[in-house]
């Protein structure tokens, strides 16, 4: 049914505006549309491959007929001042020529399925053949992989192509049929998850005992590492001179941008740190930096300053434990010697992820056997903001120029329909290794684009797809929504929000409204309703280019005049007249907020307060990858739904509050649909996956696309890895929506679907 009354007007869908269907979704879901024909509360289906249209909500199998159209009726008729004239009947003005919804594609096979012949695994070894009796069945590549065991041995393990399965198959391998002492064997992972997960597969093999395995030396770098500094030197290594937390990093941070006087709340010293983690991580200390910005010339000074205060108070962090131990063994030849004979052989997991201190530390250590087998995927290299640099995968004959190399290219975790378009996207890189992927198995179905007008309806579709599936058997647990930044999921938050679907969160993910801009710009919405908001007051001082030490003059001010903290503002007294006179055209505009829409209101806060100007003044070079105005063109798409100030504060607090809640609920309710960054999703599988936000500007981010346009191309080949990574965490159903407009202007399809889009349906 494309027809509905609201509000005795008649909505035509096909002639509303197509910016107009979110709106029309929310009437509904407030109950305020009906049936034109029986009257019956309708709503307005906004879903992924179906077109738009209303249904009975008691009802959704009945349909009426359609009622005659509009030009065919006859015009209401009602008395205004003894005129008699025809009753509108449309809830906006329209024409028939406005935009229409842009149905779903299906993206097709370029090549044929065809099924692998049988278990391929090299017939003449008994312990491989012992191996596939107890359930682990290896592959010809993966066995392979699994008896090199003598010398350096490259693994180029695509997603899902079982590389923990080879990993502990090899181990087990070493120890049962080469005999090898376990304790000279180093099996380093990423996480203290996966290493357990290792161990616990490995009990499960024939002839491996719990003895072997505590003797073998598992766990991440940093725990490794720093078992060996702390042998050494236990006493300067003790774990009670960690600083274990970040807020303990911030704080020596901040006691040091005061000496150059850094703003606490302009400053990014969040992101100083990660810069420092990236500088450390690279082998670069301080009087080695050459800062290319002024934010970077204003971080290396903390960073010295953060070195000296660690090494005047015997100090450490957690990126110390490796180059500590770098700097141990790189110092003391017969120490290293010592450890080069004891560890022998080394298998490395995630080897894409590795740094330059733990590159450096391998190199070292199998200096004298190089039986080093590192397992990974360029593909999937999507943590340069860390330090990890593919390079040394890429590269890694260069330092082991004997190295035998195994592709495993049999994906078992994908569809045939998802790794065909993962392949055609990720193979327009030009630094890789060369390699296709081949399914297991075909599903019948094909991966999706999908059109949203915008954000809003972006989430509207997913949601609305999802309670589908659920209905017809599926679980919450199957489902994944994907996406670049922790800020592109505000919608999709709130959409689930506010429906009744169980779902969960990243535990360290930031709320959005309660992120450094969104906050600002909350602040000054606050303080027009109550002038006497101390948070708020402090909260916008750095936006009018005021320090936080003008409070105590403020609140003395309020109580002499005997007036509210806003007004106080308009009293203070500066060094400079023409910044008083500007403070007193603040406290009037602050004060006009609150008769305007939350959308007027923020324009407002942009252009006449002077928001725009302080965030180009403060600048973000430091957060390319997050910036600061992005936040602000997200709130003001999110405003968009509300009409009064204190609704949409009032929402802001309480989605706060709900992100604090889903957090705490997540780790009790397993069977909940994922909500994460791809970053956190890698190594994860999913039934159905959902990647939102597939437009230039958001995957690729913007950062990459102006690295692009100044000749740097690395960034936007680590973006495309970011999407392979996305779209291989799906099993059978991968979704992608590519909106029309994001954060208020036209978006353009990701370049990355370039080659997937320009396919004909078959």
């Amino acid at each position: 049914m494309k027809t509905a009354m609201h509000q005795n007007q008649r909505i035509i869908l096909d002639q509303l505006a197509r910016e107009q269907y979110q709106l029309l979704y929310l009437h509904g879901k407030n109950g305020e549309l009906s049936c034109p024909v029986c009257n019956e509360k309708v709503r307005l289906f906004l879903g992924v491959q179906e077109e738009p249209y209303f249904y009975h909500i008691k009802s959704p199998e009945h349909k009426c007929p359609e009622p005659v159209m509009e030009e065919e009726l006859e015009p209401v008729i009602v008395e205004r001042n003894g005129f008699r004239i025809p009753q509108g009947r449309m809830i906006i003005e329209t024409t028939r020529n406005t935009s229409l919804f842009r149905p779903a594609k299906t993206i097709e096979c370029s090549i044929p399925f065809k099924k692998t012949e049988g278990v391929n695994h090299l017939e003449h070894d008994s312990y491989l053949k012992e191996l596939a009796v107890n359930g682990v069945i290896l592959d010809k590549s993966q066995a392979a992989a699994v008896v090199e065991t003598k010398g350096s041995l490259l693994v180029l393990a695509g997603a899902g192509s079982g590389k923990t399965r080879v990993l502990t198959a090899r181990t087990a391998y070493m120890l049962d049929v080469k005999k090898i002492d376990p304790r000279t064997i180093m099996l380093v992972t990423f996480t203290s998850k996966a290493a357990g997960e290792m161990k616990t597969r490995l009990l499960s093999y024939p002839q491996i005992n719990k003895e072997q395995i505590s003797k073998l030396v598992t766990g991440t770098f940093h725990s490794i590492f720093y078992r060996i500094l702390m042998f050494h030197d236990g006493s300067n290594w003790s774990s009670e001179r960690l600083l274990k937390k970040e807020w303990q990093r911030d704080k020596i941070l901040k006691e040091a941008g005061r000496e150059i006087d850094l703003s606490e709340k302009e400053f990014a010293y969040d992101l100083a740190l990660q810069q420092i983690g990236f500088w450390k991580n690279s082998l670069l200390f301080p009087h080695e930096v050459k800062p290319e910005s002024d934010w970077e010339v204003k971080a290396a000074f903390l960073y010295k300053k953060y070195e000296d205060y660690k090494t005047q108070k015997g100090l450490f962090d957690f990126d110390d434990m490796l180059i500590g131990c770098y700097q141990l063994l790189s110092s003391s030849p017969s120490l290293l010697d010592l450890y080069q004979n004891r560890f022998q052989y080394f298998l490395i997991d995630e080897f894409q992820d590795i740094n330059k201190v733990q590159y450096e530390l391998i190199k070292l250590l199998s200096g004298k056997h190089k039986n080093v087998c590192a397992v990974g995927d360029d593909d999937q290299a999507i943590y340069s903001f860390r330090g990890s640099d593919p390079s040394y995968l890429l590269a890694f004959e260069k330092d082991f120029p004997y190295a035998k190399l195994v592709s495993l290219e049999q994906n078992y975790r994908s569809s045939h329909e998802i790794v065909s378009a993962a392949n055609e996207m990720i193979s327009k890189n030009k630094v890789r290794r060369v390699k296709k992927m081949k399914a297991h198995f075909q599903s019948g179905i094909s991966p999706i684009l999908f059109f949203p007008y915008d954000e809003e309806e972006e989430a509207t579709m997913i949601v609305t797809d999802i309670q589908e599936k659920i209905v017809k058997g599926a679980k919450p647990s199957d489902f994944a929504i994907l996406y670049r930044t922790n800020a592109g999921s505000r919608a999709v938050f709130e959409r689930l929000a506010s429906s009744n679907l169980p779902f969960k969160i990243d535990l360290d993910s930031e709320a959005f409204y309660e992120r450094r801009i969104v906050k600002s710009v909350l602040a000054f919405l606050k303080i027009s309703l109550d002038e006497d908001d101390n948070q708020a007051l402090s909260d916008i001082l750095p936006i009018l280019f005021l320090s936080q030490t003008v409070l105590k003059d403020l609140k003395a001010e309020s109580i002499l005049k005997d007036c509210t903290y806003l007004e106080a503002l308009s009293h203070l007294k500066t060094k400079h007249a023409f910044q008083e006179k500007k403070l007193k055209k603040a406290v009037q505009l602050i004060r006009s907020l609150k008769f305007a829409s939350p959308l007027n209101s923020i324009e407002t806060i942009e252009k006449d307060l002077g928001f725009l100007d302080f965030l180009k003044k403060r600048g973000n070079e430091s957060n390319q990858q997050d910036k600061g105005s992005d936040d602000l063109k997200d709130l003001k798409v999110a405003a968009k739904s509300f009409t009064s100030i204190q609704a949409f504060l009032s929402h802001a607090e309480h989605m706060s509050a709900m992100n604090k809640e889903i957090k705490n609920l997540s780790k009790h309710f397993p069977d909940a649909i994922s909500l994460s960054t791809i970053h956190r999703a890698k190594g994860l599988e999913y039934n159905n996956v959902y990647i939102i936000g597939a437009v230039d500007g958001s995957l690729p981010h913007d950062y990459a696309l102006d690295s692009s346009r100044n000749g740097d191309f690395a960034a936007i080949e680590e973006e495309r890895r970011l999407f392979y990574v996305a779209m291989t965490r799906a099993k059978s159903e991968l979704l992608m929506a590519v909106p029309q407009n994001r954060r208020g202007k036209k978006a353009n399809p990701s370049r990355f679907l370039s080659p997937l889009m320009k396919r004909k349906k078959k």
